[in-house]
């Protein structure tokens, strides 16, 4: 495989196990630039379990479809990362810029700039028109006022994941936290639960707010309790010692069918509410047919991105989003690195070799929650 001809991470969409790194489709010997295109040279990205969800949910929500493969039967896994812009037949976009986004685990992608301004483009590839537009959506790195050279690891790990967990706090506060006294949430040392749970608590004493219960593994314990976001922390097997009477939301995170399942058996009448977040159980998954309680309702972010962007009095303004979400991320980023006790260290690895290791460390949950992985297959 040439360096010409680069390399893209593919998965086999019937068997999530079954992986092999290819020539990247959007590579210079293989796609010549059309007017109007760019071809980008994605530097490095990032890999979480976040990435696993996009895999597990690639039929029903689409994920495979933002950049196909040559062969249908495989499926190119979007990650969120920095590129640069290698070549360029589209005006306004100038070779050498550093841009932020939504892109396939490879060294390459071709795309069709539209609405080219002062913060960024969009991608008006045909093929992408009708998927979620936030996803299409790419930001120059020199105009963006929180981008930092020395903290593009933590971005790419973890605020894909925190503007979910922003989201999640802000519709449950918006649904009045149906009515709750307590929030359960699942696989509660991955990034996007404990952003969730960071979010929550900055609204402990305030009016309405429930209790947030983290559950987890025996093994990830200690870990959850040192990040002091949760109100407890029970491990899985400890479900059925929570009181069945208080009125409960159940976040799930996991997205493990046999948990879900003891939940909703245990409390019954008293779960008001359940939301299914991810896949982190990817194997495990199955559906919420027949449960007992409240039917499981996907949380899908764009729909809540779409809510809050609209003009108030229906929403709060896309500029108002940015703002909020924008301060609320930076309290987070501040957390997470600060010095004397940070939640995550960042690990960059290069190579196929090692790509294809952490992909499969963390579809089989082998991913240690303190670590957050940086890939590239540049040369």
């Amino acid at each position: 495989m040439t360096l010409e001809a680069g390399q893209r991470l593919l998965i086999a969409r019937s068997d999530l196990r079954r992986t092999r790194i290819a020539p990247d489709p959007d590579s210079p010997a293989l796609r010549p630039l059309q007017p109007g295109q760019v071809r980008l040279s994605i530097e490095h990205f990032s890999l979480t379990s976040n990435n696993i969800t996009y895999a597990a949910f690639g039929e029903a929500m689409k994920y495979w479809q933002f950049f196909p493969a040559p062969d249908a039967a495989w499926g190119c896994l979007p990650v969120w990362g920095f590129a640069v812009v290698a070549e360029s037949q589209a005006e306004g976009v100038a070779v050498g810029r550093r841009v932020w986004g939504y892109f396939p685990a490879g060294t390459h992608l071709v795309m069709q700039p539209a609405r080219v301004g002062a913060t960024g483009f969009v991608d008006a590839a045909t093929h992408r028109q009708e998927l979620a537009a936030v996803y299409n959506q790419y930001a120059w790195c020199d105009a963006d006022p929180a981008w930092r050279a020395d903290t593009e690891g933590l971005q790419a790990v973890l605020k894909p994941l925190f503007t979910t967990s922003f989201l999640i706090d802000d519709f449950l506060a918006d649904s009045g936290f149906f009515g709750a006294r307590q929030l359960l949430l699942s696989s509660a040392s991955s990034k996007t639960a404990y952003g969730t749970a960071f979010c929550l608590a900055q609204r402990r004493g305030t009016a309405g707010a429930p209790t947030v219960v983290g559950l987890t593994s025996a093994g990830n314990l200690d870990f959850t309790r040192s990040l002091g976001v949760y109100d407890s922390i029970r491990t899985y097997g400890e479900v059925t010692a929570l009181d069945p009477q208080w009125p409960t939301v159940y976040i799930d995170f996991a997205g493990n069918a046999a948990l879900r399942r003891a939940v909703h058996e245990h409390f019954g009448a008293g779960l008001v509410y359940s939301s299914s977040i991810g896949g982190t159980h990817w194997a495990e998954l199955g559906s919420g047919a027949g449960l007992p309680g409240p039917r499981p309702v996907l949380f899908f972010a764009p729909a809540q991105i779409k809510k809050r962007s609209a003009p108030p009095p229906e929403g709060w303004g896309r500029d108002a989003l940015q703002q909020r979400l924008g301060a609320t991320w930076t309290a987070f980023l501040d957390r997470v690195g600060r010095a004397q006790d940070p939640w995550l260290h960042i690990v960059a690895e290069r190579g196929a070799p090692a790509l294809e290791a952490a992909y499969a460390s963390l579809l089989e949950g082998r991913a240690d929650p303190r670590t957050g992985l940086m890939l590239t297959l540049q040369a």
